[in-house]
């Protein structure tokens, strides 16, 4: 689904990008593609989060309306949907990297190694090995 500029709030990127990933499940799912290589609905049902099948259903067509998924019949299993990440949206898997950095910092609640989000942070060679660590593994088949 794509927001026209006449249903803006304003011109704003930020709230661009809101408008298209702001509520609470799109970038979970985006997450769990990227992190947990998730590419079928009963993956993304397996989450911790525990998304409803409906609104599961609503956030891949959305993801998949404006242009950060793409959904396929699996080669394996033609019974059954693949998703995969769009360039659209590899290109949020900085973005996910800088939330999950924050996340781990500031949150108690987070259970994500420090270590390694002060190695992220702080060394850019590590930081690039990890971003293309994981872009390869949204585009390389599982």
């Amino acid at each position: 689904m794509r927001v026209n500029a006449d249903q803006r709030r304003s011109g704003c990127p930020i709230s661009c990008s809101l408008d298209l990933l702001g509520d609470k499940w799109s970038l979970l799912i985006v997450r769990d593609m990227v992190f947990g290589r998730k590419r079928y609905f009963k993956e993304f049902l397996a989450s911790p989060e525990g998304i409803a099948t409906n609104i599961l259903t609503d956030r891949l067509k959305r993801l998949e309306d404006c242009g950060i998924i793409s959904k396929l019949l699996d080669p394996e299993n033609k019974r059954q949907i693949v998703y995969t990440l769009t360039e659209k949206g590899i290109a949020l898997i900085p973005v996910l990297v800088e939330l999950l950095c924050w996340g781990a910092t500031y949150d108690s609640a987070s259970n994500f190694d420090l270590d390694k989000v002060r190695q992220i942070q702080q060394d850019t060679r590590s930081r690039q090995r990890f971003l293309r660590e994981l872009e390869k593994r949204c585009t390389s088949p599982s």
